[in-house]
C-alpha cells in the first residue's frame, strides 16, 4: 500500500510504500477510491511541520512546560533526545476516506466485501478502520460527495451541541470548508444564518447556500451585523468554525448574542474571555469535540463497543450516517465546494497548493491503481546483507514508541543485523525500519517468525500478545528478547515455561531474555559491585513516581496491558532481586483505598518483598505524585552504609570507603548494555544475561502482587 506522511521536523510531505495492514477484530480493510484534504486541519499540520523549532515551541506552550519539567527530572540531554525523537516521527495525514471494503474482521460482520463506505481513514490506498468509524454510502451519493462526510460531521456535532430550533437566528464565524457545510445544515434545520468571514469568495458561496453575509475585511462590523440580523434582540447562537489566534471571534460572539445565547467553538481561536460579556447574559460556551460522542474513547473507537442508541442517540458513526442521508435527500450540496482534483501520485502538488492558495476548499485525491496490486504483505527497505552463521540476525515485532526510541537504537549500537520488522498496520515498520537499516517491513508476523534467515526475535508489542509471540518464536527455534512483561497471567506464564522447557532440549537451544534493563544501568552495576562483598541482609526503599495514566489507557486494562504493576513495577521487582542476589520468599502488597476510580486498583501501592538471605525491601509505586519530582529513586541501607540513586542520573554513597558519588551527564537506564550482552551471548554461545530462573521468578511474583492488590 501507499500512504501520505508529513515530516513534522522539516515540513515535507511524501508518499511512502508500506505493507498492507492485517485484518483484526472489529475492523475492516478498505481499498480507497478518493479522499478529501481537510483544508484547515491539514494546512495547520503542514505549516507546523515547516516552522522552525522556536516557532513550534511558541505555538505549543503547554508542551514547552512539559519539556522543562522533564529537563528537571531526567536531565537536558535525555530531554533533547526525546524531543528530537518525537519530531522525527512522521504523521499520517487525512481523515476523510471513501472506498470499497476488501476484508472484514471478526465482530464487524455488519459490513461485507464490496460495500462502498466512508471512514475516517487517512490518505492511503489501503486503510484499516474500526467498524464504528465506517458508514455505508447510499447509492445516489457519489464517491466525491461522500468524501465530505467526516468533515461535515465536525460541523454537525457543533450544531447538535448548540441545539438550534426552527426559526432561530445563528451566526457562523469562519466559512471555510466546515463553516460552509455548517451553514447548509443550519439552513436545513430551519434557521436563519449570518456568515462572517474575511474571504468574499467564501461568503459568496455562503450566500448561495441561503445565508446573509458580513465581511469585516470591508469594514463591516460583525457585532452590528449580528444585532441587525437578529432584529435587535441578539442572535440565538454562534458557531465558530474559524482558525485564528485572535480572541475576536469569541468576543464578538458574546456581544452579538442574546441573553442565554449559546456559543459553540468548533474551530481554533484565542480564548481570553471577558467575564462581563458572559456573566451579564448568562451565556453558554462549549467546545465541540471533533465528530461526535465516541471520539477518543478507545472502547468505542478501537474495541468496537457502541453506545446504546436510547441513551446516546448520535455517535460518530450515526453522525456519518446522518450526513450521508442529508446528501442523499438533497439537503446538503457539496459539489460547489470542490475546487481541485489531483491524482494521489501528485499529492505533493496538492499540498503545495494548500499552503500557497488560501482560497482552496475541497481538494480531492483520486486513487486509480489496481486494488489487487495494493496488498503486498512485505516491502523491501534496504539491500539484504550477507550474514555470518553466528551473528544475531534479528526480526522485530512492534515499532511503537519504546521500540523506535529505545530498543531498536540499542540493538543497532550493539551490532544487531536487522532483517525484518513486523507491525500490524505496516506504516510504522517502514518509518522506523528504513531509517536504521532493516532489510524489509512486513505485516505477516508468522512468516517473519518462521523465516530461516532470522535467528533472533525481539517482541515489543502490547503486553497481552507477549506470551503468544514468545511461544511461537521459541517453537520456531529462535532466540527471544521480549520487552517486559513475559506474561500477564499465571496461565500464560505456565504455557511459556512449558514451551521454553521443550525448546531448550533442542541441540541448538534458544535463549530467552526479558528487557529488565535497569539492572544493567552503569550506576546499578556500581551499586552491585559495592554491595557484593557485604554478606549482611539489606534493606531497600524503591520509589516509582510513575505519574497518572487515564483509566481507559490500554496499560490499565488487565486484559491488554496487565495493569501497571505487571507492566512496569516488575522492573523494580527484578532490580531488587538482582541487588540482593537472593530468591524472593514472601510477597505483601497494599493499595491505596477510596481512589477516584474504582477501576484502577494498582497504580498507588506499597509492595514488600522478603528474600531468602534475610533482606527485605519496599517498592512504593505512586501515580499521584508531582511530575517535577524524580520519577525513580532507589535507596539501600546496609551495615552502616547507604546508597541513593536518583532517576539513573545521580548516585550517592554514604559510609562507603573510597566512594561518594557517580553522576552521569545523561540518564542511562541500561538499555544499551542489556541489548549488548544479550546479542553477545548469541554470538559467543554464552548463557543469557539473566538466568531463566530469575526471569520466571520475577514474572510469577509480579503477577502475584497484582492479584493481591485486585482482591483488596
Amino acid at each position: 500500500m501507499k500512504q501520505i506522511l508529513q515530516d513534522m521536523a522539516k515540513g515535507g510531505s511524501a508518499i511512502v510504500e508500506a505493507p498492507a495492514p492485517q485484518i483484526i477484530k472489529n475492523h475492516v480493510v478498505i481499498n480507497t477510491i478518493t479522499t478529501l484534504i481537510s483544508a484547515g486541519t491539514e494546512r495547520m499540520l503542514v505549516d507546523f511541520g515547516k516552522a522552525n523549532l522556536i516557532d513550534k515551541a511558541r505555538s505549543q506552550p503547554d508542551k514547552v512546560k512539559m519539556v522543562l519539567e522533564k529537563v528537571q527530572t531526567d536531565g537536558l540531554m535525555t530531554t533533547v533526545d526525546a524531543v528530537k525523537s518525537k519530531l522525527a516521527q512522521p504523521l499520517p495525514l487525512g481523515y476523510c476516506n471513501v472506498g470499497v471494503v476488501e476484508s472484514v474482521g471478526k465482530g464487524a460482520e455488519s459490513f461485507k466485501q464490496g460495500d462502498r463506505v466512508v471512514s475516517n481513514g487517512p490518505h492511503a490506498d489501503v486503510v484499516r478502520v474500526s467498524k464504528n468509524l465506517v458508514a455505508t454510502i447510499p447509492e445516489n451519493v457519489s464517491d466525491e460527495e461522500a468524501a465530505f462526510t467526516v468533515v461535515a460531521s465536525i460541523g454537525l456535532q457543533g450544531i447538535r451541541l448548540a441545539n438550534p430550533t426552527m426559526g432561530e437566528c445563528f451566526v457562523v464565524t469562519g466559512v471555510g470548508l466546515i463553516g460552509l457545510l455548517t451553514v447548509q445544515m443550519l439552513r436545513a434545520q430551519g434557521c436563519r444564518v449570518l456568515a462572517v468571514d474575511f474571504d468574499q469568495a467564501k461568503l459568496d458561496l455562503a450566500k448561495q447556500f441561503g445565508a446573509e453575509i458580513c465581511n469585516p475585511g470591508k469594514g463591516e462590523d460583525p457585532i452590528a451585523a449580528g444585532m441587525a440580523f437578529s432584529r435587535g434582540v441578539g442572535v440565538d447562537g454562534v458557531i465558530i468554525t474559524a482558525s485564528t489566534k485572535s480572541n475576536d471571534p469569541v468576543t464578538q460572539a458574546a456581544r452579538m448574542s442574546r441573553k442565554r445565547g449559546r456559543i459553540i467553538l468548533v474551530g481554533v481561536t484565542g480564548l481570553e474571555l471577558s467575564r462581563a460579556d458572559f456573566y451579564e447574559k448568562e451565556l453558554t460556551f462549549q467546545v465541540s469535540c471533533s465528530y461526535g460522542p465516541g471520539r477518543y474513547d478507545p472502547s468505542y473507537e478501537e474495541q468496537g463497543n457502541d453506545y446504546p442508541l436510547a441513551f446516546v442517540r448520535w455517535t460518530e458513526q450515526r453522525n456519518f450516517e446522518a450526513i450521508l442521508d442529508m446528501m442523499a435527500g438533497g439537503q446538503l450540496n457539496v459539489k460547489p465546494l470542490i475546487t481541485h482534483r489531483f491524482k494521489f501520485e501528485d499529492a505533493g502538488d496538492a499540498y503545495e497548493l494548500l499552503t500557497t492558495d488560501k482560497s482552496a476548499l475541497g481538494i480531492l485525491l483520486q486513487f486509480e491503481s489496481e486494488p489487487n496490486l495494493r496488498h503486498a504483505k512485505t516491502v523491501k527497505l534496504n539491500t539484504v546483507s550477507k550474514y555470518e552463521p553466528n551473528e544475531p540476525v534479528v526480526g522485530f515485532i512492534g515499532a511503537g514508541n519504546y521500540a523506535s526510541r529505545m530498543l531498536i537504537p540499542a540493538f543497532k549500537e550493539a551490532g544487531a543485523k536487522f532483517h525484518s520488522i513486523s507491525t500490524s498496520g505496516g506504516i510504522n515498520g517502514v518509518i522506523h525500519g528504513e531509517k536504521v537499516g532493516f532489510s524489509e517491513a512486513t505485516t505477516d508476523t508468522q512468516a517473519m517468525i518462521n523465516d530461516s534467515n532470522i535467528n533472533t526475535v525481539a517482541i515489543v508489542t502490547r503486553h497481552n500478545s507477549h506470551a503468544y509471540f514468545v511461544q511461537e518464536a521459541l517453537k520456531a527455534g529462535k532466540n527471544v528478547f521480549v520487552e517486559k512483561p513475559l506474561a500477564i497471567s499465571h496461565e500464560e506464564l505456565s504455557e511459556v515455561q512449558e514451551v521454553y522447557n521443550e525448546a531448550i532440549k533442542a541441540e541448538s537451544a534458544p535463549k530467552l531474555m526479558v528487557g529488565f534493563n535497569r539492572r544493567f544501568s552503569p550506576q546499578v552495576q556500581k551499586m552491585k559491585q559495592l554491595l557484593e562483598p557485604i554478606k549482611e541482609p539489606k534493606s531497600f526503599i524503591m520509589t516509582m513516581n510513575a505519574g497518572a495514566i487515564p483509566g481507559d489507557h490500554w496499560t490499565q486494562d488487565i486484559n491488554v496491558g496487565g495493569g501497571r504493576i505487571i507492566g512496569e513495577a516488575c522492573h523494580f521487582v527484578d532490580l531488587m532481586r538482582y541487588l540482593t542476589g537472593s530468591e524472593i520468599v514472601s510477597v505483601q502488597a497494599r493499595r491505596m483505598g477510596d481512589t477516584d476510580s474504582v477501576e484502577i486498583t494498582e497504580d498507588k501501592a506499597a509492595i514488600i518483598l522478603g528474600f531468602a538471605d534475610g533482606s527485605f525491601g519496599t517498592i512504593h509505586y505512586y501515580a499521584n505524585g508531582a511530575a517535577s519530582f524524580p520519577k525513580e529513586r532507589v535507596e539501600v541501607f546496609v551495615e552502616g552504609k547507604v546508597l541513593q540513586l536518583d532517576n539513573f542520573v545521580k548516585l550517592k554513597g554514604f559510609g562507603f570507603k573510597g566512594f561518594k558519588k557517580m553522576n552521569l551527564w545523561k540518564q542511562d537506564k541500561g538499555q544499551n548494555l542489556c541489548s549488548k550482552l544479550f546479542l553477545e551471548s548469541i554470538r559467543e554461545g554464552k548463557a543469557s544475561p539473566i538466568d531463566e530462573k530469575e526471569i520466571f521468578e520475577v514474572a510469577k511474583v509480579s503477577i502475584e502482587i497484582a492479584e493481591q492488590l485486585r482482591k483488596q
